[in-house]
């Protein structure tokens, strides 16, 4: 497992994204790079306090830094952008399809910055910028293992090479689920409590089988079979059979298990031949779902006991 946390995402890959109008682009606008999902609204620096500013921040103006920078006289917007534009910002952008200030554009010609309109309101484009920009910069690690979804629930199944991680995801394809990643799984942690996985773009649909080799999931089982990303709610830890070990066999005990800070429920499957994983995976699937849901069997079964015998019935 290993992980970085320094990534960046193109200015123009965001700007095309969010069909951004350029009204000026820098002479580097194609090699531009975002490295924060922290956003910026200059409404504090175009009065000229800039004691905490960050020209890393994409910056955000709306009605309310129009409606200021429209009190002022053109000599004096000349110098707030003068001020402003001095700073390396990576890009502004102007929302409610407010016609851009004259001055602004004067003096991003000057300092060669890069400017774009919008007519999105300025609190959902914000709202729908961060979150894009901490799609692309999320953490993230690679860990080997089969990411699966069934019956709506991203499985990440984990244990040592030969266990029958790939074997088992090929029966549950077949039983109608998807495969999403075989082998390697990239993580990706795109809130505080929310993780997603994809496959490396080169292994992407490919399972490889024990005897078999290689096969491409999607051509044989068609594109109902496959997902490019998915959540992952549950890691199913897969470990041999061990004649005598104490398997939790009621689901009481809640195991979890840690990637990149976010803690996930976990099950362990005793794997032993004869034994229908498929069948096992489909059960801790849609019990991890009632669980979500608010309803534990596991607990709902123990207290009904516990009811019993005190009733004298057991």
């Amino acid at each position: 497992m290993h992980h970085q946390n320094n990534y960046s995402v193109k200015l123009k890959t965001i700007a095309d994204e969010h069909g951004l109008t350029p009204l000026h682009l820098s002479k580097d606008y194609e090699t531009a790079m975002l490295t924060t999902s922290d956003v910026n609204r200059p409404a504090m620096q175009l009065t000229g306090f800039y004691n905490y500013f960050d020209p890393n921040r994409l910056q955000i103006m709306g009605r309310v830094e129009s409606t200021y920078l429209d009190t002022l006289s053109s000599g004096q917007r000349l110098e707030t952008f003068e001020r402003f534009m001095q700073y390396d910002i990576v890009g502004l952008v102007i929302c409610h399809n407010v016609p851009a200030f004259p001055e602004c554009i004067d003096m991003a010609c000057k300092y060669d910055r890069n400017v774009f309109i919008t007519t999105e309101d300025t609190s959902e484009f914000q709202a729908d910028i961060i979150t894009s920009l901490r799609k692309y910069l999320a953490p993230r690690l690679t860990t080997h293992g089969v990411l699966v979804e069934v019956y709506g629930e991203g499985l990440l199944l984990i244990g040592d090479s030969g266990i029958g991680k790939s074997e088992t995801a090929l029966e549950l394809i077949k039983r109608g689920h998807r495969l999403i990643a075989d082998d390697a799984v990239e993580v990706k942690r795109i809130s505080r409590d929310a993780l997603i996985g994809t496959a490396p773009e080169l292994i992407r649909y490919y399972m490889e089988l024990r005897g078999i080799g290689v096969i491409n999931v999607r051509h044989l089982y068609g594109m109902g079979a496959v997902k490019p990303e998915s959540n992952i709610d549950l890691v199913v830890k897969m470990e041999p059979w061990e004649e005598g070990k104490a398997y939790d066999r009621l689901g009481l005990e809640n195991e979890t298990a840690s990637f990149l800070g976010v803690n996930l429920p976990q099950v362990t499957i005793p794997v032993r031949p004869g034994r229908n994983l498929a069948v096992i995976m489909e059960l801790a699937a849609m019990n991890n779902r009632q669980k979500k849901m608010g309803y534990n069997a596991a607990e709902a079964l123990a207290a009904e006991h516990d009811m019993a015998i005190d009733r004298g019935l057991i």
